[in-house]
């Protein structure tokens, strides 16, 4: 018989480990990350030490890849256990690399799906942070939502491997890759559901090539590739040739609930923010925080945030469990990303103009929340998605439900 006594115990045990990680983790991006941040967004040289400097810091104090597998270097932190500090952890842009649990998708991906040379070549060293993965799926011209039209093609090469030839953009990183994980049609014609296949494509190969950066409301990150005869070794292949859907699918479930987790974090930074900003600013009528209107953006923010973080954290536990969680996802990928836009547009209303210039980290915040709503899936199909699948569980009378 179990006693319940001691299982109590180890809950409370566990609860408070919880909290305590949480807290290293929230005050290592406070006091480490954020001061960085302006250097980190630089890019060059000077951000590739400060990196390499946080990630040594991150090793020493024990915070370095704690949602990867033990046996290749990381934490072992399941996911929702993860998830319970991946807010903290995403308050910052920068923390997940920081903190080395940036390669969660690509070393998830990789262990489930590629071979035993992939494993062995790649697994450990994306762990350590010594290489660095980007995914490449959306084609210029080709509407993101319908993978189906893919125009990036490989073909059988004489030596049993694979020659690509496409295009793609919105590739986030790719400038300093060394893999990209391809989507491309190896066989059927365009517009088949078959025939998609994940190729793992080393970024030095002969004719790889990034065309231009292509920034998001002024940010950088995001890059159009070229893969001109672009030849990958045979067991480069992600599942079976055909498998891309499938596999694709399960990443971006994984995917999109790891930023909503992100976003939570970063609208907490910012409702602070705002409280802080409304209970030190006085204007000629008195302090902000007496103010009515002022009052009314806290609520709503505190609302928005409040209710979005169940959602999120359901999808969470979905996914842990192995269960479908297509509708959960997206319910939580679309309430993320308004809240974050409506929280951060808040702040930055109770900021006045201080919160449209360089002082604060707001005008990032807004344009993360801002393209959250159109990368990685935009609202329309979510919420077209998600509401198919429920109706089609509550046929109207006299139409008999789909099988």
């Amino acid at each position: 018989m179990t006693d319940s006594g001691t299982d109590h115990t180890s809950v409370r045990q566990q609860d408070a480990e919880g909290h305590e990680l949480r807290d290293r983790i929230d005050r290592f991006v406070r006091t480490r990350v954020i001061p960085r941040e302006a250097v980190l967004d630089g890019g060059g040289p000077a951000a590739a030490q400060t990196l390499a400097e946080l990630r040594g810091r991150a090793q020493a104090e024990g915070l370095w890849a704690l949602p990867l597998p033990v046996e290749l270097g990381g934490g072992g932190l399941g996911l929702r256990a993860y998830a319970a500090t991946a807010e903290a952890e995403g308050a910052s842009e920068h923390g997940p690399a920081a903190l080395g649990s940036a390669p969660l998708l690509d070393v998830t991906m990789l262990a489930r799906h590629g071979g035993p040379a992939v494993r062995e070549a790649y697994l450990k060293a994306l762990v350590a942070g010594e290489i660095r993965t980007c995914y490449a799926m959306t084609e210029p011209d080709v509407p993101g939502t319908d993978p189906f039209r893919t125009g990036t093609r490989a073909e059988r090469g004489p030596d049993g491997g694979w020659i690509v030839t496409g295009r793609k953009w919105f590739t986030s990183g790719a400038a300093g890759a060394d893999l990209v994980t391809v989507m491309a049609r190896t066989h059927g014609g365009d517009g088949d559901r078959e025939g998609l296949t994940l190729l793992l494509v080393p970024t030095a190969s002969a004719g790889f090539r990034v065309v231009r950066e292509l920034p998001v409301l002024g940010a950088g990150g995001q890059y159009e590739i070229e893969l001109d005869r672009v030849r990958v070794p045979a067991d480069h292949v992600l599942g079976e040739p055909g498998d891309a859907l499938a596999i694709a699918g399960e990443r971006l479930q994984l995917g999109r609930t790891l930023r909503c987790l992100r976003w939570l974090g970063q609208a907490q930074r910012a409702f602070d923010l705002m409280c802080e900003r409304a209970a030190t600013r006085s204007g000629s009528r008195g302090p902000l925080a007496d103010q009515q209107l002022v009052q009314s953006h806290v609520f709503d923010a505190l609302l928005a945030l409040r209710t979005t973080r169940p959602l999120v954290h359901e999808a969470v536990a979905l996914i842990d469990a192995g269960r479908d969680a297509r509708t959960e996802v997206g319910l939580a990928k679309v309430a993320a990303a308004r809240m974050l836009q409506q929280v951060t547009d808040s702040a930055i209303q109770i900021h006045g103009a201080a919160g449209l210039g360089p002082d604060t980290p707001l005008p990032g915040l807004f344009r993360t929340g801002r393209a959250a709503r159109i990368l990685d899936g935009p609202d329309e199909l979510h919420i077209t998605s998600v509401a198919r699948r429920i109706l089609r569980d509550h046929p109207r009378p006299g139409v008999a439900p789909e099988a």
